[in-house]
């Protein structure tokens, strides 16, 4: 594992140094799920693939920028799902983005996943890692310091409510508004990582992705998005369901399988699954 985290170190010391300087324009392809590629997100995809083919425990892995699972080394104890750039259309604007790693053993899904990273490439370059405790880590001088661990108070103060609010469902309306009403305050860049970040940071909250008209199943991607921080917010104290259940007991059929995501302190997650238990 840890020698796992050092291959992540590196990687993300390239794409700090890829995003300070490369290009954000749009490349002539698409994903898997059928968006367009910026050309930062194939250049961070290939800086982390050519990193971990040198790791003889990784047996394989699988990009969200990929369309199938990529084996390494048969021999490997871990499965790598990874998100290279997590919201890398923000870029061009300045924003905080950040790679999403999810680190399984036997097969890739909820049940198996074992640890957890991501990195925040912001003012600053922080990097948060789930085994059995949730530590973060800060890019000084070339390499990273331990800074704090990091849990989450029973109740927090901040709202990220995410996806298409014209095609939320009244009662996610209702639900999102009260909470608003009792107090809490905005906190939402589009950016996944920083957003999730910021909420583990400040001692709790609510970030919600839900399941939508438009997108029944959600956006957000299991394996490479919303797993590894499900892992990180339960070992932090809060918890991580899809409306009704845990995120991490959410089955996988296939590698880009999405699912309808929340995640926050206890409190704020008690409230959603008292408000989708009673109107779904």
């Amino acid at each position: 594992m840890q020698e796992i985290i050092k291959a992540i170190e590196e990687s993300a010391i390239k794409i700090k140094y890829l995003i300070e300087t490369g290009d954000t324009g749009k490349s002539e392809s698409e994903n898997s799920t059928g968006d367009t590629q910026l050309k930062l997100d194939i250049e961070s995809d290939e800086i982390i693939e050519n990193i971990f083919k040198k790791i003889p425990s990784i047996k394989a892995i699988v990009s969200e920028e990929q369309e199938a699972i990529v084996n390494l080394h048969e021999n490997g104890k871990y499965l790598i799902a990874y998100d290279p750039l997590d919201g890398s259309s923000l870029v061009d604007v300045n924003l905080s983005v950040g790679s999403i790693f999810g680190i399984y053993e036997n097969e890739f899904n909820a049940q198996n996943i074992v640890a957890s990273v991501y990195v925040v490439f912001g003012p600053r370059v922080e990097m948060v890692v789930t085994t059995t405790d949730v530590k973060m880590y800060r890019l000084l001088n070339g390499e990273f310091k331990f800074i704090q661990n990091i849990k989450l108070n029973e109740k927090g103060k901040l709202n990220a409510p995410g996806s298409t609010q014209n095609c939320w469902a009244p009662f996610h309306k209702q639900l999102i508004d009260d909470i608003f009403n009792d107090g809490y305050r905005l906190r939402y860049s589009g950016g996944m990582v920083p957003d999730l970040h910021q909420i583990l940071l400040k001692g709790g909250g609510l970030f919600s992705y839900p399941g939508t008209s438009d997108k029944p199943k959600g956006k957000l991607r299991q394996l490479f998005e919303v797993f590894p921080f499900a892992l990180a917010y339960e070992k932090a104290g809060g918890a991580a369901v899809d409306g009704f259940k845990r995120v991490l007991e959410v089955q996988t059929s296939h590698i880009h399988d999405t699912t309808p995501c929340f995640f926050g302190s206890k409190t704020e997650i008690n409230r959603v699954l008292e408000v989708y238990k009673k109107n779904v």
